[in-house]
């Protein structure tokens, strides 16, 4: 089962894009992951991957996950790392399928820079 993509303001349980969910009404922001920016992607090859990243962690946390919770961050969204049913987190997968990297970080590394 994959969850549904936000979509409009009505935002309960869909994935925004590669690193921000909503979980039954919570904003929630992956730990220590970067994904490429979906709403302001610097150049065509990031928007590609931003969608990629979109869809791979909706089919990620399809299957159920547990939440561990680290604070806020300072837009209010709750960070946290999402732990899949196959016990991998969902940005440690990410990560090794090529579709994250490391936060934080500099530069673009999704237009090459």
């Amino acid at each position: 089962e994959t969850w549904p993509i936000c979509q409009g303001s009505n935002r309960y349980t869909c994935v925004v894009d590669g690193d921000t969910i909503w979980f039954e009404g919570e904003k929630i922001r992956l730990l220590d992951i970067d994904t490429p920016e979906l709403s302001s992607p610097e150049c065509p090859q990031e928007a590609l991957q931003a969608a990629e990243a979109r869809d791979r962690l909706a089919e990620l946390v399809g299957g159920g996950i547990g939440i561990e919770r680290d604070g806020k961050d300072r837009y209010g969204r709750t960070l946290a790392k999402l732990k899949l049913a196959d016990g991998r987190y969902a940005g440690d997968a990410l990560l090794n399928e090529g579709l994250a990297q490391p936060w934080p970080n500099e530069g673009n590394a999704w237009c090459g820079r």
